[in-house]
């Protein structure tokens, strides 16, 4: 149900279909077929609202105060039946807390379905002159935190397109000029033609892994002496011996935490120590 007389938000279109389209496709992926997902948008007092419901599989109680948590999922053994990253809702609560919005999950439990619903504010009518004011969650508020990256060049390398999309736009918010690479064979071939001040790998990657990419990227002229950091999720004392000789100069543990790694960034394209190359500790 689409109220055709909802007003204006502020949005960006783009981020708004991303929003909506992970919403239906988590719910289809959890309602059997003969199920129903149902959508609806109205004006609630100053919100817009947007709610998916479906009929199908539920929410556990213990599990809803998770839902929103990067990498999370319900069922996390390697025989789990749906399948996916965990990376869907968290970038759905991402996005709409950019736009100063809310998104919260209700379930009656297990087997009775649920509802996802975000809400947006409305755009403030103002008379000539009146101050704008922001929503205390608009963009600037949910960066202040974070490290400003300003002019800073990242090329990111990672093959999961989710993955990627949250770093990306993190990165971006807080002024860094990114570059994605979706493996470490498009990483190479970006490299060949931009030089970045940062270059940030995962190291689980299929086909040539991070330590494949780094070595190569170590014995190139162009590139040879970019700091990089390593994204993994084996963060033990031998991974990071391993890592570094490699040739990265700093590892953040998955899931990545937002404030560490956009200061790890700027640490690094201050003037972190030159690359020593593999083989050394």
């Amino acid at each position: 149900m689409l109220d055709p007389t909802v007003p204006a938000i502020a949005a960006d279109p783009d981020r708004l279909q991303q929003v909506v389209w992970n919403l239906l496709s988590n719910a289809v992926k959890f309602t059997p077929k003969g199920g129903r997902v149902h959508v609806v948008l109205e004006r609630v007092n100053s919100h817009v609202e947007i709610a998916v419901n479906d009929t199908g599989r539920g929410i556990a109680p213990d599990a809803l105060p998770h839902l929103f948590e990067r990498f999370w999922q319900a069922d996390s053994s390697t025989t789990r039946a749906v399948g996916g990253l965990g990376l869907g809702l968290a970038i759905v609560r991402h996005l709409v807390e950019l736009h100063g919005g809310t998104v919260v999950a209700e379930s009656p439990g297990a087997g009775a379905g649920s509802t996802f619903t975000v809400k947006l504010p409305l755009v403030p009518t103002r008379t000539a002159g009146e101050t704008v004011r922001r929503h205390p969650l608009a963009v600037e508020g949910a960066s202040q935190s974070l490290t400003r990256l300003d002019g800073v060049r990242v090329l990111l390398v990672d093959d999961e397109p989710d993955a990627n999309e949250v770093m990306r736009m993190l990165l971006g918010r807080c002024g860094a000029e990114v570059r994605v690479a979706g493996s470490a064979q498009h990483g190479l071939e970006i490299l060949a033609r931009w030089k970045p001040d940062v270059i940030v790998s995962d190291v689980g990657m299929s086909g040539q892994d991070g330590y494949a990419f780094i070595a190569k990227v170590r014995a190139s002229d162009r590139a040879a002496r970019v700091p990089a950091i390593a994204l993994t999720a084996f963060a033990s004392v031998d991974d990071r011996i391993r890592l570094l000789s490699a040739g990265f100069q700093m590892h953040v543990a998955k899931p990545v935490e937002p404030a560490e790694i956009t200061a790890a960034i700027a640490a690094m394209a201050a003037g972190a120590p030159a690359p020593v190359g593999p083989g050394a500790v």
